[in-house]
């Protein structure tokens, strides 16, 4: 007795995207935890997931990717075009760090925040609330960098009026020799920002799906509010927003580099990301399952080796 055989007539009938095989999907899980790191025929030859044993060891390490992907740029003479996620945060503060221990300025950089929460009109919290996701950068990443930090200019937030010229100001870049590096998280739905699993449904062919660059006033999935209430605001579900904005796969995918986080945890044996891990990793590429794109990308997927299972019952 699970939930595939209890679905029919009960209230999470229809609450899934309906490209989802629910049957497909826990296939994904494989028994032994070692084997998430079996390679998969769909990765590019250059995508390595990365086990972290702790948080402390998750947010170093890639904290530590990002800041060596900012020095290399400088180093390179390079333009370094940073597409940057609130969720996961904790590698800010080492990213911080390590940038300011090798002393490299952050002026060659240009920082695109990948989403924000907003209306459905596509108007967005001010930024100096606490829950917006400019208040978190400019908190956890712009501020602590000092004087070695982004020219504000170069900074670039998914507001109703600066999220449409994302993709132009990126291409306009990367055609003067600039590299795009996309750093991201897995959502519970296993979203990208916050393009969500269900937005599939609008496309005939996922060509169509791959062109779409960003989207004002996303509706999110319930399975995302939830999540960001337990994240991000103390379980308070009455103070997440039910839309955001948000960047699309045309910015998502295509990358020269992505770097990736899931660290879904919360003490005590429980978590909410295992499973969305799992599909990211081993489900087959699909626009219903957007995270499953980002394997077929150059970069590394850090993760929390506890992600790995095994996922069985734990009653908490």
């Amino acid at each position: 007795m699970d939930l595939l055989s209890t679905l029919p007539g009960s209230l999470m009938e229809g609450f899934f995207p309906p490209g989802w095989d629910l049957a497909k999907i826990d296939a994904c899980v494989d028994a032994n935890p070692a084997n998430i790191m079996v390679r998969q025929k769909w990765w590019n030859r250059k995508f390595e997931p990365i086990a972290c044993a702790s948080v402390a060891d998750f947010d170093m390490m890639l904290g530590h990717e990002i800041a060596m992907t900012i020095k290399q740029a400088r180093d390179a003479n390079e333009e370094a075009l940073m597409i940057l996620p609130v969720g996961p945060m904790g590698m800010y503060r080492w990213a911080v760090y390590f940038l300011t221990e090798w002393n490299v300025s952050c002026t060659h950089v240009f920082g695109f925040n990948m989403d924000e929460w907003s209306d459905a009109a596509g108007n967005t919290l001010p930024p100096e609330n606490k829950g917006s996701f400019q208040y978190a950068m400019e908190n956890a990443f712009y501020g602590p960098l000092g004087k070695l930090t982004v020219p504000k200019g170069q900074r670039y937030f998914a507001t109703k009026k600066q999220l449409p010229t994302y993709a132009a100001r990126i291409k306009e870049l990367r055609a003067a020799g600039a590299k795009l590096t996309v750093t991201y998280g897995i959502g519970r739905t296993c979203h990208i920002a916050f393009w969500e699993p269900q937005f599939a449904a609008e496309f005939a062919a996922e060509n169509e799906w791959k062109k779409q660059t960003h989207r004002l006033g996303a509706k999110l999935h319930p399975l995302t509010v939830e999540q960001n209430a337990i994240t991000s605001f103390k379980s308070r579900i009455t103070h997440v927003p039910a839309y955001a904005n948000t960047i699309g796969p045309g910015l998502f995918l295509g990358a020269d580099k992505v770097i990736g986080g899931a660290d879904g945890t919360l003490g005590r044996g429980m978590m909410w990301q295992g499973l969305s891990l799992w599909m990211t990793l081993r489900h087959t590429p699909t626009m219903w399952i957007p995270s499953t794109h980002m394997t077929t990308q150059s970069g590394r997927l850090f993760f929390l080796q506890e992600l790995a299972g095994p996922l069985v019952a734990d009653c908490n």
